[in-house]
């Protein structure tokens, strides 16, 4: 197992430069880089550097400013000065050869838009992304395991029929159309006003008492979590009634049954053990998942300051060091979370051996 794992850390650096590779490539290629950004931020503020551009060539020579949509009215120095501040002087080549020898120092930069460096802007949005994933994914997990039990028992029946079609509707159910519909019902749309319409904490959150600030949490992450559950929640009922029809109807648990054991213990003494490997084992593929996949949309709509949120941002206002430090940070959370997902199977299930089948 140790040969295989050593294999699968030293691929993260092949998949980790592949991924940054395509990326950054991918962004040449993009309209309306950050300078352009500042540019139009500039031009937006109306005359301030009116006097200034009168001194020289507006529609620019030097430096390459008429490279830039809208640069025309702004002086040639003041955009050089930008593509010395924002390193777009130098060859991209030379760029991404330097993001990596950074990357590899653990020193993402700074952002170019909020004078804070990218790894402390990340840990401050990461509580609310995490608080968001793990609460929904356990909530899936503690709905869908029993819900799918009962299914696969109940298999055929008029409630595995009725759950399935209630399934299947959750599923095709949009994640931020369901947020919607639940801001609308619950939080004063139209209907009731039960909950918090954003945020995750209220403004009086630090006179608190610490029953009330647990209260206080609680209240307002219960939309944004039911809106990320609903497509978990559908998935892991199917898996997990699938993979208990499966092991229903082995040898060893008709054999269970001729002996005369107990249905409650046939099915949760032995069934549930092998029935549940690739449900417990896939926990951290799950959590990622909703982790990444769910947030941008749900923390937009619920106003959660969360990384979902900030990769939006940082996208619509290019900001690249944003960009490219979330990425990459995530990038090689997703693939060691892939190999704890592996760790998991072997842990539940020590017969798994990884080894073996890569010969």
């Amino acid at each position: 197992m140790g040969a295989y794992i050593l294999r699968r850390l030293l691929l993260i650096i092949p998949t980790l430069l592949g991924i940054m590779i395509i990326n950054f490539a991918l962004v040449q290629f993009v309209p309306g880089g950050p300078i352009e950004q500042v540019i139009a931020r500039v031009q937006g503020d109306g005359d301030v550097f009116q006097g200034f551009a009168g001194g020289g060539d507006a529609g620019g020579g030097g430096g390459g400013s008429e490279d830039y949509a809208g640069a025309r009215g702004l002086p040639a120095d003041f955009i050089e000065e930008l593509e010395r501040e924002f390193g777009f002087d130098k060859p991209p080549l030379e760029r991404f050869f330097s993001m990596l020898w950074d990357y590899m120092r653990l020193d993402f930069g700074e952002s170019y838009f909020r004078s804070i460096s990218v790894i402390d802007l990340i840990l401050e949005k990461m509580p609310v992304s995490i608080s968001l994933g793990l609460w929904s994914t356990l909530i899936a997990y503690v709905v869908s395991i029993p819900l799918g039990i009962r299914k696969a028992v109940k298999d055929g029946t008029s409630f595995d029929t009725w759950t399935s079609a209630a399934i299947i509707v959750a599923y095709a159910i949009p994640g931020f159309l369901f947020a919607i519909l639940l801001l609308v019902l619950f939080a004063g749309g139209s209907y009731f006003q039960i909950f918090p319409l954003r945020g995750l904490t209220s403004d009086n959150w630090d006179q608190l008492s610490l029953i009330g600030k647990i209260a206080d949490y609680f209240w307002h992450i219960t939309l944004p979590v039911l809106a990320s559950t609903i497509a978990a929640f559908a998935t892991l009922t199917l898996l997990t009634k699938n993979s208990f029809l499966d092991e229903i109807k082995k040898q060893y648990v008709m054999t269970a049954r001729a002996k005369g054991l107990e249905e409650r213990r046939v099915l949760y003494g032995h069934v549930f053990r092998n029935a549940m490997l690739i449900v417990i084992a896939g926990f951290p593929a799950v959590f990622i998942g909703v982790f990444f996949s769910g947030s941008i949309i749900i923390e937009t709509i619920f106003s959660l300051d969360g990384l979902g949120r900030l990769g939006f941002e940082a996208a619509v206002a290019r900001d690249y060091p944003v960009i490219f430090g979330t990425l990459f940070i995530f990038g090689l959370i997703a693939l060691v979370v892939n190999i704890l997902s592996d760790l998991m199977y072997v842990l539940v299930d020590p017969r798994i051996d990884f080894e073996k089948r890569e010969g």
